[in-house]
């Protein structure tokens, strides 16, 4: 028996309209949840080997440990990073979804989670979905009420930093918000 012009058999798919956007929606959402289950898979090994926790000594700490869960979504989030005395990330918490361009932010529940966990000090992230990592005006305003905020409650804000695509801005290094 030879297979020298034998044909291998090839499903046939065709895509409607309905079908290929749902497809692709599909893809997307589980590649979502792929992330999420990243995200509280990571979490719990941070809670469970203390002296295993990255330090974030940078700016680009920051941004290279979560730009893979905010650095290409194409809408906007809001992350903190709370970390103890000697800046070990005690966890990372998922804290605002937004729109494309744009994100609600309430003061009082960026810190909620660093009260929780005894955090000594958070950075504070969020992307861009534009690719533009120039700070806004309400980036600015956000930054400077949270540090505000931090003050108050004797908990350092070390950074504000926007992740996009593999880029990002620290608003501190700019003296913008920090004042």
């Amino acid at each position: 028996m030879t297979f020298e012009n034998a044909q291998i058999a090839r499903p046939v798919i065709e895509f409607t309209p309905k079908t290929k956007p749902t497809l692709k929606k599909n893809k997307v959402e589980e590649t979502l949840s792929k992330i999420r289950q990243l995200h509280e898979e990571l979490n719990t090994q941070l809670y469970s080997n203390p002296k295993e926790r990255p330090s974030i000594q940078s700016p680009a700490d920051a941004a290279n440990l979560l730009d893979c869960f905010i650095g290409s979504l194409d809408h906007e989030e809001m992350w903190v990073v709370n970390l103890n005395r000697r800046n070990h990330v005690v966890n990372l918490v998922k804290l605002y979804q937004g729109s494309v361009s744009s994100s609600q932010v309430r003061i009082g529940e960026v810190f909620r989670q660093a009260i929780l966990d005894n955090s000594s000090a958070i950075i504070v992230a969020h992307n861009h979905p534009s690719s533009d990592i120039s700070p806004s005006p309400d980036d600015v305003a956000v930054t400077r009420a949270i540090v505000q905020a931090g003050k108050l409650l004797d908990i350092d804000v070390l950074d504000h930093v926007i992740c996009s695509h593999g880029k990002f801005c620290s608003l501190k290094e700019r003296g913008l918000g920090f004042s």
